[in-house]
């Protein structure tokens, strides 16, 4: 990984739903700059583990650090306070309302535009897209959007929960393309089914199973491990 402090640090972290336990003593740390690849079939409990570390949900126990403060306790808001950033499996946006009303509720925080502009230099379709209602929006340019009301917050770190998930093959690769250079500026976990895309991405990669984590390391030796495909299997 790396030698300096990690970004994000979690020790035995636990959680779930009500009473159904999801998450099994997760381990894992993320860099200040670069990629971490978070893998592993449906129902692993990567999206869990990203909803409890952004806070909507509450752990049951275990440790979660980011920047060295323990967040555990901490809102949603508050955490992106601090640099968190998350877009969600789900759309993440106002369908109803245009990109340029997006965008603009995303830098509510901000008293410039400047943030605006370098998203829209980051994603050119959507400067083409500005007065278009977001819900009318090709699904690769709902994730930009999704993505682009994220960096907003100028996050250090970045949760990313599926990003090309029903995106047309020809505009994943200009995600992927663009998160490459995202990871050289600031910290990036994404949860990706495209295994080989997320391992280019990523430094770094944590297989999850049954809630655990299965199988870790740089990210070009995970894809050389013959355990991998055990992992990600239906």
């Amino acid at each position: 990984m790396s030698d300096d402090i990690p970004v994000l640090e979690v020790a035995g972290l636990t959680a779930g739903y009500g009473r159904s336990q999801v998450l099994f003593g997760v381990d894992l740390t993320a860099p200040k700059t670069g990629a971490v690849a978070l893998l592993g079939r449906n129902g692993a409990g990567k999206s869990t583990l990203l909803k409890t570390l952004i806070g909507e949900l509450s752990p049951m126990g275990g440790i979660i650090k980011f920047d060295s403060v323990d967040t555990r306790k901490e809102s949603t808001e508050k955490r992106v306070r601090r640099g968190m950033g998350y877009v969600p499996q789900e759309q993440g946006i106002f369908s109803t309302l245009t990109v340029q009303e997006n965008l603009t509720l995303g830098a509510i925080t901000q008293t410039d535009h400047i943030g605006i502009d370098m998203v829209l230099d980051f994603f050119p379709k959507l400067a083409e897209r500005l007065d278009q209602q977001a819900g009318t929006l090709s699904g690769g340019e709902r994730k930009m959007l999704a993505i682009g009301r994220a960096l907003l917050s100028r996050p250090s770190l970045l949760l990313l929960d599926e990003p090309t998930e029903g995106v047309w093959v020809g505009v994943i690769e200009e995600i992927a393309s663009r998160l490459e250079l995202l990871a050289r500026e600031i910290s990036i976990v994404i949860v990706e089914q495209h295994v080989e895309l997320a391992l280019r991405i990523a430094n770094y990669a944590y297989v999850m199973d049954r809630g655990g984590i299965a199988l870790e390391g740089p990210s070009a030796q995970v894809q050389r491990d013959p355990e991998l495909l055990r992992y990600l299997a239906p």
